[in-house]
């Protein structure tokens, strides 16, 4: 047996900080943000809201639209580097908001990939056997990690969740390959260096802000491109088609230079790219699940249609995944 995604759902907290706001906080504008990275507003969770209650908001929705009681998903993952705590792991959060009652769930790090990482790591559960229905959710509180001093970082990030379901479903349909891969050795281009064990919690560690996301922001697009191309060719080339035969391609909602970028490099029409990053900014690991749940609801894609997913985020890591919806 595959996988293939059943229902989606997506959430976004009410609040929005828009760029106008930021030019109050930081010497930015408006203009400059717009131009630079295409974000116009972004949303924001309230002051101690706990990741996994951006996840049951999505969870839910998800469920909704797959017509799936909580109760038989055997599989909870959450691709998260804003977890509620150290542990427990906030897909157990998650797991007993919903009454998953039966599942087992665990979260995965891979930054802006994870998402796609989890969906991995579901399908290929899925196809061992070892549950018929997963719930995979993307869901980042990024506004705990971001430094508001610096305007380089502070314009790009936003909080969000997006959660799918996946059945069990015959081969050739629905998830038709996952490609994962890394790099260690550039884990400077985009890292937050406080709150493990390198960098224990302390007042020297919020003294020096060690805690806040920093960015090597021209070496990233760069490598955001390549690896992004790459990992994109290479779910097309292991099922033999072409970006001709991809009815929508979903990158990774990072900036808007970048999706340009590498939709151009494959050759892929601007009407078949999907962008929502005007609306939320780069909310990592949600960014993917976030835009094929607001997709479906534009109508973007049918059943049947091939969607090409593709993220790039902190570790290096880099994911594609080809999708028969």
């Amino acid at each position: 047996m595959a996988s293939k995604i059943i229902g989606l759902g997506m959430y976004a907290p009410p609040k929005e900080l828009t760029n106008s706001d930021l030019e109050k906080m930081v010497e930015t504008n408006d203009a400059w943000i717009t131009e630079r990275t295409g974000i116009l507003t972004r949303h924001i969770a309230e002051p101690g809201a706990p990741n996994s209650d951006l996840c049951v908001e999505a969870a839910r929705k998800a469920l909704e639209d797959a017509g799936v009681d909580p109760a038989e998903i055997d599989i909870v993952l959450v691709g998260t580097l804003t977890p509620d705590m150290p542990f427990p792991s906030t897909a157990c959060f998650l797991q007993a908001k919903i009454g998953a009652t039966r599942a087992y769930g665990m979260d995965l790090s891979a930054a802006c990939s994870g998402f796609v990482y989890s969906l991995s790591v579901a399908d290929a559960l899925i196809r061992a056997g070892r549950g018929k229905k997963a719930l995979v959710v993307g869901s980042e509180i990024l506004s705990t990690v971001v430094d508001y001093t610096d305007r380089s970082t502070c314009i790009l990030f936003g909080d969000g969740a997006g959660a799918v379901v996946l059945s069990e479903c015959p081969e050739g349909e629905g998830v038709l390959s996952c490609h994962l891969h890394s790099d260690g050795d550039l884990w400077k281009l985009i890292y937050c260096p406080g709150g493990g064990t390198l960098h224990p919690y302390s007042p020297e560690m919020v003294e020096q802000r060690l805690g806040f996301i920093r960015m090597a922001g021209n070496e990233t697009f760069k490598h955001a491109v390549l690896r992004m191309v790459e990992a994109s060719r290479e779910a097309l080339d292991r099922n033999g088609v072409t970006i001709d035969d991809v009815k929508l391609f979903i990158p990774h909602q990072a900036n808007l230079r970048i999706i340009q970028v590498v939709g151009k490099r494959l050759g892929i029409p601007d009407e078949r790219v999907f962008v929502n990053l005007e609306k939320y900014g780069n909310t990592s690991a949600a960014s993917i699940p976030i835009a094929l749940a607001e997709a479906k609801a534009q109508g973007r894609f049918a059943a049947g249609d091939l969607v090409l997913v593709v993220a790039f985020g902190g570790g290096l890591t880099w994911a594609s995944a080809l999708m028969r919806m």
